[in-house]
């Protein structure tokens, strides 16, 4: 490893990849549960509508129909608290759009509050990990309405109207759970077993023994994708209520692919993989059968599960860039539209908020495909708009095609999914009545591009120079984890409960460290990164890892067979 730092121009060119960046990806396992959810929610208010003559209220039933497309990876007692939040987040921002927009009509303040209201909801959705899709589908409804005429008289009437539509899409949300209650966490434990067995494989093809088998280049990416598979099914189960039956059967099965990821040359990818395939479908959770490494590790879950959480507020400190780039990008990007003479400045405006990712090179790639999205979409509106305009209900058919394409193709990639949003977006303004469809085709064409090009320049002009302070603390954290594991090791018989709970922040603090060292690899003006330090920190922890499995197995030594030599680099 050279000892001399790329300098900022070789970092510029080594972090702004062409390449790749419009390739498609495999589809999610559940991408057909929001698109159909999107097409259900929207369905019942819009057509309602469409049956009342009043079309043009179809903007403000459209923010509460969109709430439906969250949350839909996570259990059902968590999902049913993440969706009323939801709710809440877009119809407290609907309110404030539409109080601000019957108090004053200059745009200027308008741009202003839509940029601070979008820099809000993008910390609010980082720092709560509410997933896809984020702060843009929020920001898109409240930077619209604060452009739509509006007096104070009609602001609670609007308000009904989107909540009534919320609660209806909080129902369709919920309703799959009431056929397979235990959906999301058996499509995480799948999730997992199916990443153990991808890596044990990896291993397995090498020939490579279990010492060593982690430590390789070659397999750093299968055991970081398992390890990050492997903390994503816990997450997914500890946020669920009552541990019942079907629950801990779940939990023994994660076990399972703890310990393929710890001694990869002893699993059985087959044997994970048909766990798997049985997860996803309807019939019983399969049966690992009982061992000691269960019985510790219910007894590990239990700890966690009693032990307070970190609260989701303390992580906004880490989002002071990038909700200061929001902010800014997403005001000049509106004032530039404003100055070109736009009018509808809140396409630029959104543009600018959907570009910021966790570091500066994802967030290239988005500018790169949601012009390129944005761009294509709009050649799709030109060839639909007649077919729009001939009647209100080949309009609103049209919405919820798109609606059920945007959520379809968007897990593939995000330009290909902007394709469907595109034209989905110019329908909706038809809702208020007809629009020369040149004169939207121009404007949206026009904002796409500003709001990518000043967003961007936002981006790089607000820099995250604390991205490498963020990798020597999670650095540290790992190794007092690490330690911690280490002391309980060198005890004769630690308690089952304190050696998991240690195992399970250890485990944690890994898959921070790779978030963290993958967000900062992608920012530049900064100094050297302490690459070498992070693989070294990774190994020695992975064996940690592993020798806290070995000591709760059902071979475990009787005494201290695992001494401090055996956890350290």
């Amino acid at each position: 490893m050279s000892s001399v730092p790329p300098t900022p121009l070789n970092r510029i060119a080594r972090h702004l990849p062409l390449t790749g960046v419009l390739r498609l990806g495999r589809p999610s396992d559940i991408w057909f549960k929001p698109a159909l959810s999107a097409v259900v929610s929207v369905a019942l208010p819009t057509l309602t509508l469409l049956v009342l003559g009043r079309l043009d209220l179809a903007m403000y039933t459209m923010a509460g129909s969109l709430c439906a497309l969250y949350a839909h990876n996570r259990p059902y007692a968590a999902r049913a608290r993440a969706l009323a939040w939801v709710v809440v987040g877009m119809i407290g921002g609907l309110a404030v759009a539409l109080v601000t927009a019957s108090l004053t009509a200059d745009p200027v303040v308008l741009v202003t509050v839509g940029a601070l209201m979008a820099a809000a909801q993008k910390a609010l959705c980082d720092a709560t990990r509410i997933g896809p899709p984020g702060n843009v589908v929020l920001t898109f409804i409240s930077s619209a309405s604060l452009f739509a005429p509006q007096t104070l008289g009609q602001v609670p009437a609007h308000l009904a109207l989107a909540l009534a539509a919320a609660a209806w899409a909080w129902l369709v949300g919920m309703a799959p759970g009431l056929l397979r209650p235990h959906g999301p966490e058996r499509r995480a434990t799948a999730q997992a077993l199916n990443a153990a067995a991808v890596h044990a494989a990896a291993v397995h093809a090498a020939a490579v023994h279990v010492a060593a088998a982690g430590t390789g280049d070659g397999h750093a990416r299968s055991r970081a994708a398992a390890a990050a598979a492997v903390h994503a099914a816990w997450r997914t189960l500890l946020s669920t209520g009552a541990r019942t039956a079907p629950r801990r059967a779940l939990e023994r099965l994660v076990v399972r692919a703890e310990v393929a990821l710890a001694a990869p040359a002893d699993a059985d990818p087959e044997r994970l993989r048909a766990w798997a395939r049985q997860l996803c479908g309807t019939g019983p959770v399969p049966e690992a059968g009982e061992t000691a490494a269960d019985t510790d590790e219910l007894l590990g879950v239990d700890a966690e599960t009693a032990a307070p959480h970190r609260p989701w507020w303390t992580l906004l400190g880490p989002l002071t860039p990038i909700v200061a780039r929001t902010a800014l990008g997403c005001a000049l990007a509106g004032y530039a539209s404003l100055a070109l003479g736009i009018g509808r400045p809140y396409w630029a405006l959104v543009t600018a908020a959907s570009l910021y990712q966790a570091n500066m090179t994802l967030t290239w790639k988005r500018g790169i495909q949601r012009v390129v999205g944005n761009l294509v979409g709009v050649l799709v509106f030109a060839a639909v708009a007649p077919l729009a305009h001939a009647s209100d209900l080949a309009l609103v058919l049209l919405c919820m095609a798109f609606n059920f394409g945007a959520e379809a193709l968007m897990g593939r990639n995000y330009w290909l999914g902007s394709i469907c949003v595109t034209p989905l977006a110019l329908l909706v303004v038809e809702f208020a009545g007809y629009h020369e469809p040149g004169e939207l085709i121009t404007e949206r064409a026009v904002d796409t591009v500003v709001g990518a090009l000043v967003g961007f320049v936002a981006a790089v002009a607000v820099t995250n120079r604390r991205a490498g302070d963020r990798i020597q603390h999670a650095l540290a954290a790992v190794d007092r984890a690490r330690e911690r594991a280490g002391r309980l090791l060198a005890e004769e018989r630690p308690a089952p409960a304190a050696l998991e709970s240690a195992r399970r922040n250890l485990a944690a603090t890994l898959v921070d460290l790779r978030a963290t060292a993958d967000a900062a690899s992608g920012e530049w003006w900064q100094r050297a990164l302490p690459e070498e330090r992070v693989v070294l920190t990774e190994q020695s922890a992975h064996r940690t890892l592993a020798a806290t499995i070995r000591r709760q197995g059902p071979h475990a030594p009787a005494s201290t067979g695992e001494t401090t030599e055996d956890v350290r680099p």
